[in-house]
């Protein structure tokens, strides 16, 4: 019998602190998604421009990639827990400058650009010490267990976020109620993280020099499955990044208003969590590489179906569908990133994979904004997804190791 298949479908919550730490991801994740909501119908309101949604993602991307390799290895230098918990604060504060910002009644985007760019600094810290921090709250054998449940409670706050700051957003027609409730979410993961009892202390022991800060991307580019996998990641969601403009499709392709944006966003999440539900339950064993490929072109089909539909009922469906697929990729790339690496340079190589992750999510948005503006928002997504399918069958090419991936262990199988 498979390591991964005598691990009880529970068995990550056997462990307190993995408790602990979901709860503060939660609360955190849900804030996050509630002001996102808000931000975006509140800069599209203000300027009706596609392009500045994209600026939107650009302004969170940016301090991410210039700071990658600092905020690596930051967290193999100092305890992880420490940082979430200066991360959350800063989240914190970022939120307390939009409230005050929106409660005076001003009309500019530029200074909440320069909000959202410090919210990316303090999210470029928190991403690899969150990453990197979970394998120390479970043994290796429950690692892959926890992977599929983190990453079903990610997408369950993910619901829960859009949904509730389109909800708040609709009844009060402001912003100012949605920021004060993310203020609340990350005060309450402030207190449960504190509550964590592990402690990771210093992993990496040699001092500071280019050789310990660019080990994480130069261990990447040798694990051929690894970089395979985030790259595959990298450029599917940059192609196929419809959920960046989900604020124009709300307003004038399905004419459904900002409750309705909270819906479409939560539509993806929906499927990704129920997707995590079942392989925490029903985890991948065999062919694991042509699943996740499989699910990639999945992702970009849904793209495509997304962006030519007119009906709310399909659009739904269609990001339904989007979201589970995209899971099994997100459980596959953040197993095998993980257990591969040794946890003196999971931070470091945690970064090099949310750089990968950042540069498809927020520069993705950047990119379907810019792309939006020039030929429409409907080709922006087809287009996408298009190419997205394109860019699987080449990634069958050119990674084969990555193809022949059978189970998810401490050492990935291939095919013989």
């Amino acid at each position: 019998m498979s390591q991964t298949a005598a691990v009880p479908p529970r068995a990550a919550f056997q462990h307190p602190d993995f408790r602990l730490f979901q709860v503060a991801r939660l609360l955190a994740i849900v804030g996050t998604e509630a002001q996102s909501v808000a931000v975006g119908w509140q800069v599209y309101e203000i300027t009706g421009r596609p392009l500045d949604l994209g600026y939107v993602g650009l302004a969170q991307f940016l301090p991410g990639i210039l700071l990658f390799l600092v905020s690596g290895h930051a967290s193999d230098r100092f305890d992880r827990r420490r940082v979430l918990l200066i991360c959350f604060a800063g989240y914190m504060l970022c939120s307390s400058l939009l409230l005050g910002y929106t409660l005076r009644g001003h009309r500019a985007v530029l200074p909440m650009y320069a909000v959202l760019t410090l919210l990316g600094i303090f999210r470029a810290f928190s991403g690899p010490a969150s990453q990197s921090f979970l394998p120390s709250l479970v043994p290796e054998e429950h690692f892959p267990n926890a992977v599929a449940w983190g990453s079903s409670i990610f997408m369950l706050a993910t619901i829960l976020g859009p949904a509730l700051g389109g909800l708040v957003y609709g009844f009060t027609k402001s912003a100012v109620g949605v920021y004060a409730t993310a203020l609340i979410m990350y005060g309450g993961a402030i207190v449960s993280i504190a509550f964590v009892q592990t402690r990771t202390g210093r992993l990496e022991q040699k001092n500071i020099s280019i050789d310990t800060v660019l080990a994480g991307f130069r261990y990447v580019w040798r694990q051929k499955i690894v970089l395979g996998s985030i790259s595959l990641d990298l450029f599917a969601v940059l192609l196929g990044g419809a959920v960046a403009l989900l604020p124009v499709y709300a307003r004038e392709i399905l004419h459904i208003g900002p409750a309705g944006l909270g819906l479409l966003r939560s539509a993806p999440a929906v499927g990704a969590a129920l997707m995590g539900a079942l392989l925490a339950y029903r985890p991948l064993r065999k062919r694991s590489g042509l699943v996740m490929l499989a699910c990639v072109a999945t992702f970009g089909a849904s793209t495509i179906i997304f962006g030519l539909s007119h009906n709310v009922a399909l659009s739904l469906v269609a990001l339904f569908f989007l979201g589970a697929s995209d899971m099994v990729s997100v459980v596959i790339r953040g197993t095998l990133v993980q257990i591969a690496t040794p946890a003196e340079m999971r931070g470091r190589v945690s970064a090099v994979n949310l750089l990968f992750i950042g540069a498809s999510n927020e520069f993705g948005q950047f990119e379907s904004g810019l792309t939006a503006q020039w030929l429409g928002a409907v080709p922006a997504v087809v287009f996408g997804g298009i190419g997205t399918l394109i860019v699987v069958g080449l990634w069958a090419w050119l990674f084969p190791q990555l193809r022949d991936v059978q189970q998810l262990t401490s050492s990935p199988k291939q095919s013989s």
